[in-house]
């Protein structure tokens, strides 16, 4: 790997550790302010929501500039959403513009590796990235579950920073949100240092509306492809279930379990720990022309998140869900590298992500609509899960169908583009 692909990992691990353990803090933030639960399951869309209003221009904004300066900019937009936390300002509003970075972020985060590696390195690329990814929301989610717990915000709040008083913020999850501002400006600090790449720069059309027509012309191509089309429907699935899964983790482990949000959040990082797992075993074993081998793996992991509603002991549920984030991970992994892939010989990296994101979002920001909404008429977490589960069977199934029926009826056309992706000196 080129030096400059570990910089980018050191400023994604950080940033992304944030925003996990923000979203913790945020819970607690609701809870501590008496908010109801609905809105504090409505954390997820609202992250979501830029993600899909701004998908036409992220994408594009991504690819007119160095991608290091793009993910700087963003990670100061997070920070903006973070200090409104601590304003009158609704946290659902406030959190909504973290995510406005993140939408900002992402297009950036993963064009670079499109332009700085050949095909053949993709899918080792996704792992470690993938996999230090989920190591910072391992990290990130037992990080905010501390930084809300007794202990570690007894000592925030004694603590006296020039210019900024602890004492006088009203909750831990208030002294919380102030700590996180720093380790999102250590993730600027490594944006700064990400090579420029020799990939050319695209710039902004005169009018921004041009790039609606532009965006969903790209869009369109991406699902037209035989193979594109298969691994977005892929993704699309899988983060959507697992972005709202976040959250019913949390609320699962205090019904099932009678766990607090210090101690259901470190069940959310056992699942990241087998993502994980799974994400490094992909990236060892997994080459980009055998992506679409493994979604029978879907299936399974859908019918697991439906038994996950039979236990109701921490030492059974702990590498139960070990075991489901591994299936996640060594899914998703070499069907991110090939929709990337695909992507960027279609249409350029920042843009093929833009539509990756505005997808994968949708499909969060539409479940966890539904999954909020659903709350607030009294809807338990199981009856959540057993619904999530069964989604993600049936659609994994639905899917490998129509990669089945592709392989029939164009044979001709994907043998051509898995020898694309098999070697690194042909594009098309």
């Amino acid at each position: 790997m080129k030096r400059g692909f570990y910089t980018i990992m050191t400023a994604q691990f950080f940033s992304s550790l944030a925003d996990n353990a923000l979203f913790v803090v945020a819970v607690e933030l609701l809870r501590s302010r008496g908010a109801p639960e609905w809105q504090a399951a409505a954390l997820v869309p609202m992250f979501a929501l830029f993600y899909v209003v701004l998908a036409p221009f992220v994408g594009a904004f991504a690819d007119s500039r160095p991608k290091g300066q793009v993910m700087f900019i963003s990670n100061a937009i997070k920070v903006v959403g973070c200090l409104l936390m601590l304003t009158p300002v609704h946290p659902l509003l406030a959190y909504s513009i973290v995510g406005l970075g993140a939408a900002a972020y992402s297009p950036a985060k993963y064009g670079i590796l499109t332009e700085l590696l050949p095909p053949s390195q993709l899918v080792k690329a996704n792992g470690w990235i993938e996999g230090l990814t989920i190591a910072s929301i391992i990290l990130g989610v037992v990080l905010g579950g501390q930084l809300v717990g007794p202990v570690v915000s007894g000592w925030l709040r004694a603590v006296d920073l020039p210019g900024i008083d602890l004492l006088h913020l009203r909750n831990a999850a208030e002294a919380a949100i102030v700590a996180l501002v720093g380790v999102y400006a250590l993730a600027a600090a490594f944006n700064l240092r990400i090579p420029r790449t020799t990939a050319p720069l695209r710039h902004l059309p005169a009018n921004p509306l041009a790039l609606l027509s532009d965006f969903w012309r790209n869009n369109a191509r991406l699902w037209r492809d035989p193979l594109g089309q298969i691994s977005l429907a892929t993704t699309t699935l899988f983060w959507g279930v697992s972005g709202n899964l976040r959250y019913i983790v949390l609320a699962w482990a205090a019904a099932a379990l009678g766990y607090n949000t210090t101690q259901a959040s470190s069940l959310v990082g056992v699942v990241a720990i087998g993502t994980a797992v799974g994400a490094v075993v992909a990236s060892l074993r997994m080459r980009l022309e055998q992506a679409t081998r493994i979604m029978p793996l879907g299936i399974v992991m859908g019918a697991l998140v439906v038994v996950m509603n039979l236990i109701d002991n921490v030492w059974v549920a702990a590498p139960f869900l070990m075991l489901l984030g591994a299936l996640g991970g060594f899914l998703v992994v070499p069907m991110n590298a090939l929709l990337q892939h695909r992507g960027h010989n279609l249409m350029g990296a920042g843009r093929s992500i833009a539509v990756q994101n505005f997808n994968e979002q949708a499909c969060t920001l539409g479940l966890g609509f539904l999954y909020s909404t659903a709350t607030g008429l009294g809807v338990s977490a199981f009856g959540a899960i057993a619904a999530f589960g069964t989604l993600v069977a049936l659609t994994m199934w639905g899917i490998q169908r129509w990669h089945a029926a592709n392989l029939r009826r164009y044979p001709h056309e994907l043998e051509r583009l898995f020898e694309i992706a098999r070697r690194d000196d042909l594009h098309g």
